[in-house]
């Protein structure tokens, strides 16, 4: 028996996997454990804050090296909550991972994409990924389309003895292939180790992120050694002088900014997992609520995907018996019959006519065929394909439209004589009969676009079914000016048809795979930040190419394995709460940074200012960090993991900039100002001078963290408040009063430091009103 007909035998395999000839599949683009703790432990947020901490000690205070804390906190909780999130994943990574079917024994089976060795024979579907590199033994219409590898557009036909590589997918048809070279050896392998590390996809708010950090990094350095230079003229000692630029170098380092990122980032995956929706990058969370243009894929989007046979039309001489037989035929030809077909075995089961030659359906070619020798030549599709310009039975197409128009899916039986021509129809066809399917819409799919629609998302619907059941479907699952519907084929792939096209419709049908991607492309083109959804193999182009790529857990594996986020329990209602998700993360890290920002900024003006005028630095760095803990630290986890569902606006790190440098150049003034008339007075002690110096800086922090905090709830308040409270009770009690090295300011100072914060804080309070980018946008909080 050739290894076509039965495969490998059990011993065979045995013998293949002690000799090490097993597909060893790479890590998924997760990191490992080992990557987790070195990724948050060794950063440069917390390089820089040991180095400052080695100066502390150097100086001889160790007291002073409590934000040290900062660096065990950001490895300690950034290491557990990414653990947390790389359980979750792996959980349903392991529920979206591929299988392959191979023949062994004789008989099909289905075995992890790791469990395939060296000479396996594999089983090829529609919509399968390749997982090996591979010879054709048999095929029946079998299309590869190898675009992912190697940006060629089309599908490519392979016959016995072909070639196949692991990374592409089966467009159509069916077929056997042997396991040539496998694991590192394999085309995929070879072609790009670095799609295998572990990458955020592009982020808004992580690039927005790292130029904070690369322009403070660059600022940092030659400040803290000019005030260390100046200090050390002033202070009795270089120890003296070494704390105080610890001090100032400290408070510019957005120490938990990056932490606060990723808890926001790996808490909204944590979320989406509980859902059974697979993000497979952090970043991903954030994709959906930059969307402005969601594409729709009609079947088993906007509807179930469960495809159901209706009725049979029989047309012109044919009877039912007839149209009986010869569906009975087409359906026992195919192997491995698409859901279409299925649905029609399922109503005419049987084997019917022997079959001499198959060609299955294609989702470029819109229609499938069969010969059945004397029977003749029978092709099963698209009507509107499917019919002659000349076909003299206008009341067939008229039906075919009619119940198009109604919401259903139409196909055309066809008869040809003759042999099979090949992708060219045959001049002569005639129509055997109308086959009327039924889609069911998702309950919940009317409610869902509803909602899109209400959150300024522009909703486009492109199916490869008929224009007029596609404007019907999405008619009755209410997608915004569904009336507007066009044939694809009317249209060119790019230029300004395809651009007007998109501009002015919002319904697209009889739409190729390779039209879907340059929709997505035109639209990107345009400026719009576009999502994807879909579960065929006809998706997969389009899936890749757009900013989100969202597949359904039932979907093909080709279109599973472009995607970003994948439903695994093909909810569409899931999409709302990954944009809630997304919402948050954006919303939250915004106030964050504006948090960090707002103290690297007062940060860096107090070191320019105190190392021009040649006097002792107004804090000490323990001072610096019993304000940045009560006015950012704490609260800053609070916020960053609080709900909020607020509009997204473009535009994050102007307008964090646009905030936090005034409200960062306020608060340093008016603490300078109370700091030198306490400094100035003779009777005032330096260290009565830092405190109160730390009271203003420490009142306007809390009213910028009022501010970020907007639109305020009882909550937040209480927040502010108990965050004030904590300060009065580190004055209160006489342990650490005295640890943090503060006093009780003379009564005189009570006054400037009150008016420093009332008059600073309006200031603050005035600048989103002043400039007008600031206004917080539409809030459904």
């Amino acid at each position: 028996m050739s290894l076509s007909e039965n495969g490998l035998t059990s011993a065979e395999v045995a013998a293949r996997v002690a000799d090490g000839r097993i597909n060893t599949v790479p890590d998924a683009p997760v990191r490992t454990i080992p990557q987790i703790v070195s990724a948050n432990v060794f950063t440069t947020v917390n390089w820089i804050m040991l180095v400052l901490f080695a100066l502390i000690l150097v100086a001889g205070e160790p007291k002073d090296g409590l934000f040290v804390g900062v660096v065990v906190s950001n490895a300690v909780i950034g290491v557990w909550q990414e653990l947390r999130a790389k359980k979750e994943l792996e959980r349903l990574a392991l529920l979206s991972a591929p299988k392959a079917r191979v023949l062994r024994d004789g008989a099909v089976v289905e075995v992890g994409v790791s469990q395939v060795v060296q000479d396996d024979v594999l089983d090829m579907s529609p919509g399968d990924q390749i997982v090996v590199d591979g010879q054709v033994l048999t095929g029946m219409g079998l299309e590869v389309d190898e675009s992912l590898l190697t940006g060629e557009s089309d599908a490519i036909s392979k016959a016995s003895g072909d070639t196949v590589m692991s990374g592409s997918f089966v467009s159509s048809g069916s077929g056997r292939f042997r396991a040539t070279h496998i694991g590192a050896e394999s085309f995929a392998a070879k072609l790009g180790e670095e799609a295998k590390e572990f990458k955020l996809v592009n982020s808004e708010l992580r690039s927005g992120i790292d130029l904070v950090l690369k322009v403070l990094t660059f600022i940092i350095p030659p400040a803290s050694i000019l005030l260390f230079f100046s200090l050390n003229r002033v202070e009795d000692s270089w120890q003296e002088a070494l704390r105080g630029t610890v001090a100032a170098a400290a408070a510019m380092v957005p120490d938990g900014l990056v932490l606060l990122t990723s808890l926001a980032f790996l808490a909204g995956i944590v979320a989406l997992a509980r859902r059974e929706a697979l993000a497979k990058e952090l970043a991903t969370v954030e994709l959906l609520a930059r969307v402005d243009v969601l594409c729709l894929d009609k079947t088993g989007t906007i509807t179930t995907g469960e495809i159901s046979l209706g009725s049979v039309e029989p047309l012109g001489r044919f009877d039912d018996n007839y149209v009986a037989n010869a569906l009975r035929a087409m359906g026992g030809a195919d192997p491995k019959p698409n859901p279409t077909l299925q649905a029609i075995i399922d109503t005419y089961p049987g084997s019917g006519w022997p079959a001499t030659h198959v060609e299955p359906f294609s989702s470029a070619r819109k229609w499938a065929a069969a010969e059945f020798g004397e029977h003749g030549l029978f092709y099963f599709g698209a009507p509107d394909i499917l019919f002659r310009d000349g076909d003299v039975d206008t009341d067939a197409r008229a039906a075919a439209m009619v119940h198009a128009e109604a919401g259903k899916r139409v196909l055309l039986l066809s008869r040809a004589d003759g042999t099979f021509p090949g992708d060219d129809l045959p001049a002569s066809r005639e129509p055997v009969a109308l086959i009327l399917l039924e889609d069911t819409v998702r309950p919940d799919a009317e409610e869902i676009l509803r909602f899109f629609r209400d959150q300024g998302v522009t909703l486009k619907v492109i199916s490869g079914d008929n224009a007029a059941t596609v404007g019907a479907v999405a008619t009755r699952a209410g997608v915004p000016n569904a009336d507007q519907v066009i044939d694809a084929r009317t249209i060119s792939d790019a230029g300004s048809a395809l651009r007007d096209a998109l501009s002015t419709k919002a319904v697209f049908g009889r739409v190729t795979p390779h039209q879907k991607q340059a929709m997505v492309t035109e639209l990107q083109s345009q400026g719009h930040t576009v999502a994807m959804t879909g579960d065929g193999v006809n998706d997969v182009l389009a899936l890749k190419n757009a900013d989100m790529g969202i597949a359904m857990g039932a979907g093909s594996e080709a279109s599973r394995s472009v995607a970003q986020l994948v439903l695994l329990d093909n909810k569409f209602a899931t999409l709302p709460q990954v944009l809630a998700e997304g919402r948050k993360v954006i919303n939250n890290i915004e106030r964050v940074a504006n948090l960090f920002v707002v103290k690297a900024t007062y940060a860096v003006i107090l070191t320019a200012v105190i190392g021009l005028l040649g006097v002792s630095f107004p804090f000490l760095p323990r001072h610096l960090t019993l304000i940045g803990t009560f006015s950012i630290g704490l609260p800053g986890l609070l916020l960053a993991l609080a709900p909020n569902q607020n509009l997204v606006r473009p535009g994050f790190i102007k307008r964090v900039m646009l905030f936090s440098f005034p409200a960062g150049t306020i608060a340093a003034v008016a603490t300078l100002i109370v700091y030198e008339m306490a400094r100035r007075d003779a009777t005032t002690t330096l260290q009565e001078s830092r405190t109160i110096a730390t009271l203003t800086l420490l009142g306007l922090g809390l009213v910028v963290l009022a501010i970020t905090s907007r639109p305020l709830r009882l909550w937040k308040v209480a927040l502010v408040a108990a965050m004030a409270g904590l300060y009065v009770l580190v004055m209160t009690v006489e342990f650490t009063r005295n640890y943090f090295e503060l006093v009780n300011p003379p009564s005189w100072l009570w006054g400037p430091a009150a008016a420093a914060v009332g008059i600073g804080g309006l200031l603050i309070v005035a600048i989103p009103y002043i400039i007008p980018s600031l206004k917080m946008g539409a809030r459904v909080e």
